[in-house]
């Protein structure tokens, strides 16, 4: 955290004409971390500490933070050093020209194994093409949004929350600037193949309804396939007789039917979940103490 700290006051210091406040969501670490973020506030009051009662995840502490954010911009960033401080001078060059959103688009990863890019690169490929382009490719989290943006992602209620969806969802004037990825500076990655699976899942549902368009499309083609393969079996019983009934057929059609009919209940399912989390009305966030705010 001192790291962070420190390359975000040389960040301040070159960009003078402007004043900072830095709001750090401290999202139920186990460790020492809200100790270490009690010292930094001490040395400098601009670094104020939002801690959350639990982990709420990397989006409800986006939430968390951007609820408390009152500035005429708001830059999103982890604190692990992967979104290096310094890109931010950059996003403020293109604020300066008129832009809304200026997000941060990720062409390398570095200290990430194979695995890990390949499913980063398969989430984006998946949500870019069943969202119709809504989620750009290799969009991270890190941006700089103006105050209307991020007060219009404040006014969406919405409990399933895929923050990076949201803004593009909520369109305005927007553009993004390429930087590498570099290795986490301290600490391991919890984006664990599970999560961000998890992840793709809850960001794609959320922003597509493609899927139950995809059932209801599959349904109408076997249902066509049925029928013309039940016309042909009628035909051949006429002409040729019944046949021998072959016990592997009958068995491999049933079992690919029931395939396919628990794989769509299975997308409803996750739809009906979605829904079940909106109806509870829990908040995205729980504050468990303020430093500073």
């Amino acid at each position: 955290m001192e790291e962070l700290a420190a390359r975000l006051r040389e960040v301040f210091a070159a960009n003078s004409r402007y004043d900072f406040e830095v709001i750090m969501v401290e999202n139920g670490s186990l460790d020492s971390t809200y100790e270490k973020l009690l010292k930094i506030h001490e040395q400098d009051g601009r670094f104020r500490i939002l801690q959350l009662a639990r982990n709420f995840r990397m989006d409800g502490g986006i939430t968390a933070g951007l609820k408390h954010a009152s500035g005429d911009a708001a830059v999103i960033m982890a604190a692990d050093l992967q979104d290096p401080p310094e890109l931010i001078t950059e996003f403020l060059k293109k604020w300066e020209e008129g832009y809304e959103n200026i997000y941060g688009i990720v062409i390398k990863r570095g200290g990430t194994g194979f695995v890990r890019r390949m499913n980063s690169q398969l989430f984006y490929w998946l949500a870019n093409t069943i969202t119709g382009g809504i989620i750009p490719k290799n969009v991270s989290d890190f941006r700089l949004v103006d105050k209307k943006v991020y007060q219009a992602i404040n006014a969406m209620e919405e409990r399933n929350r895929f923050v990076r969806g949201l803004f593009a969802w909520a369109g305005f004037k927007s553009t993004g600037i390429e930087f590498e990825r570099p290795p986490r500076f301290a600490g391991q990655s919890n984006a664990h193949t599970l999560k961000v699976l998890e992840l793709a899942i809850k960001g794609i549902f959320a922003h597509s309804y493609l899927p139950l368009r995809f059932i209801t499309i599959i349904g109408l083609i076997m249902s066509v396939f049925s029928f013309l393969f039940l016309l042909f079996i009628v035909v051949r019983a006429f002409a040729w007789g019944v046949p021998f009934p072959g016990f592997g057929t009958i068995m491999g059609v049933m079992l690919l039917l029931f395939g396919f009919l628990f794989t769509m209940l299975g997308v409803i399912g996750e739809y009906v979940g979605l829904i079940y989390e909106e109806v509870k009305q829990r908040p995205n966030f729980i504050v468990r103490n303020r430093v500073g705010l």
